[in-house]
Order: C-alpha cells, then sequence, then structure tokens
C-alpha cells in the first residue's frame, strides 16, 4: 500500500495508518511529499500544498510503486493506494495515471486542483466522504459519483452522516469521530482484501 498524507504533512497520523496496515498484513510506504515539513496551522498547510507540482507528484507516486513492488514482502502486480485529504485526491489522481494501481482508497479527498479525469481511473474505487466537510461541497461529490458511474467504474462513493472532514485521524481531537473512523476501517480492510488478495 502506497499511503499519501493529508495536508498537514507526513506525521504521526499517517505513520499509525502505516503501522496498522502492516499489523494486518500489508506492505506499507508513505512517501514524503512535503520533504520533511510538517504544517502548523491551515495556513502552512495550503502554502505547502500548493507548492506540490504534478509532475513531482506523479514521480513520487512512480517511485513509490516501484520501490513496493520490487520488495521481497510484496506478491502480486500491483499495489493499492490510499490517501486523506490531498493524499486522498492524490490517490484519485494516482489511480488514473499509474497502471500498475489494483485499489484506490480516497478518505474526504476532492479538489479542483490538480484537475482529476474520472473516466480514467483504471482501478476500483473506494471513495468516503464527510457530511458536514467544509472543503470539498457536496455536488463536488455527487458530480465524481456521475462521472465513475457514466464511465462504468467500478468505485463505491458514499457520504458518512454527521461527521467532519478529517474525521479518520485520531491525532485531531476537534475532527475525530471513533464510530465512523472504525467502520471507514473496518471497510476499507474488506475492500483491500477483496482487491488486492
Amino acid at each position: 500500500m502506497v499511503v499519501l498524507h493529508e495536508a498537514w504533512g507526513l506525521d504521526g497520523f499517517m505513520r499509525g495508518v502505516c503501522a496498522r496496515l502492516a499489523r494486518e498484513g500489508f506492505v506499507a510506504l508513505a512517501p514524503d511529499l512535503f520533504d520533511g515539513q510538517q504544517a502548523a496551522d491551515v495556513a502552512e498547510a495550503q502554502r505547502l500544498s500548493a507548492a506540490l507540482t504534478a509532475a513531482r507528484v506523479e514521480a513520487d507516486l512512480e517511485g513509490a510503486v516501484r520501490t513496493l513492488l520490487s520488495h521481497d514482502a510484496v506478491d502480486g502486480p500491483s499495489v493499492g493506494l490510499l490517501g486523506f485529504c490531498l493524499g486522498g485526491h492524490l490517490a484519485l489522481l494516482g489511480g488514473t495515471r499509474t497502471p500498475r494501481v489494483g485499489a484506490v482508497v480516497d478518505f474526504y479527498g476532492l479538489f479542483p486542483d490538480p484537475p482529476l479525469e474520472a473516466g480514467a481511473l483504471a482501478a476500483p474505487l473506494l471513495a468516503i466522504f464527510a457530511q458536514r466537510d467544509a472543503f470539498i461541497p457536496a455536488e463536488s461529490v455527487e458530480r465524481l459519483r456521475r462521472e465513475l458511474r457514466a464511465a462504468g467504474k467500478r468505485a463505491s462513493v458514499s457520504v458518512e452522516p454527521g461527521v467532519d472532514h478529517g474525521f479518520m485521524n485520531d491525532t485531531r481531537p476537534d475532527r475525530f469521530d471513533a464510530v465512523a473512523a472504525a467502520t471507514g476501517w473496518d471497510r476499507l480492510l474488506a475492500f483491500l482484501r477483496a482487491e488486492l488478495a
């Protein structure tokens, strides 16, 4: 699994996600898209995210996929992409550009830039959004759902009721929702085991 971090950077939450995946039998790699920088506030998170170029992200994703597939502990010809917030959007993009992706999981990541061509998604998708998301309009989620359906893609796009953007992140008590996070994690594992086994 390639795990793509939020706009906060490669922090304790992302390391925890990798550790949890490892305990479930997955090999997980989280590339540091911000070169060691972590955001202390929303303005810095936006600045770091805006500095990413499509070419840089694509190169980092390709390198992560290549590294995983060459690892002795990895079986099979493909990997999964998992992302949260910014990383969720980048996981979607990676699923449209990297042919060795066998599954994509996006937690509340869908932004206008870099633009996404949903019809180019080659891998099955599990996308879970937050009902009270202040960053991603419900119309954007519905548009993604329509585009995927029109293109005949295998995709589950759902909205978790009553939760905010970031509900999976247990290091952010202002956003974390334990019940929704447990449900999301169970859905994630079931999806990955079905698609990558």
